[in-house]
């Protein structure tokens, strides 16, 4: 099963839309969103400061990747969940 990661921060409205997005096309099915603040840690402020919303994807015995970032790109999300 996979599992995502939004890298965000509270106070962006392309990170609240990106998670609303991805809500609503997963819809029902149960595969966890952990949204994590990037203000809150230097190291991922560093990394990501400027790309968020940046959303990330990980199956299981993998490696997680990029899948986006600024706003939510189905086709990649559809390749990710597909491959």
């Amino acid at each position: 099963m996979p599992s995502f990661t939004l890298y965000s921060r509270s106070y962006c409205h392309l990170c609240d839309d990106m998670l609303l997005q991805l809500q609503q096309y997963l819809g029902d099915v149960d595969i966890p969103i952990a949204v994590v603040d990037v203000d809150a840690d230097e190291e991922l402020l560093t990394r990501f400061d400027e790309l968020v919303p940046v959303l990330y994807g990980q199956k299981e015995g993998e490696e997680s990747k990029q899948i986006c970032h600024y706003f939510l790109d189905l086709e990649q999300l559809k390749t990710f969940l597909n491959d």
